[in-house]
């Protein structure tokens, strides 16, 4: 299986939403490591690292529970650094 380092961006109503907390729960569901965190300008960055298929399921399962506040993703595909014992919130 092919891995990847996953930069994604959120716009929408995302911040104040929980949007955070969820994806760090759900990041517990999927074998990948990373982190989500607020950005000043009202979006939400996830930095995710693993196999494609996880970090696809990853993000459905992101847009399952939050799709509602999402207006807008962007993604950028990278390589992966392994970098990341797990998956956490920054502040």
């Amino acid at each position: 299986m092919s891995s990847q380092r996953r930069l994604v961006h959120f716009s929408g109503v995302v911040q104040g939403v929980g949007f955070r907390y969820t994806a760090r729960r759900l990041a517990g569901r999927f074998d990948v490591a990373g982190y989500v965190k607020n950005l000043p300008d009202g979006r939400v960055e996830l930095l995710a690292e693993g196999t494609t298929d996880q970090i696809d399921a990853f993000l459905r399962a992101i847009d399952e529970q939050m799709g509602n506040y999402i207006r807008k993703t962007e993604q950028q595909i990278a390589t992966l650094t392994d970098q990341f014992p797990g998956f956490e919130i920054r502040f």
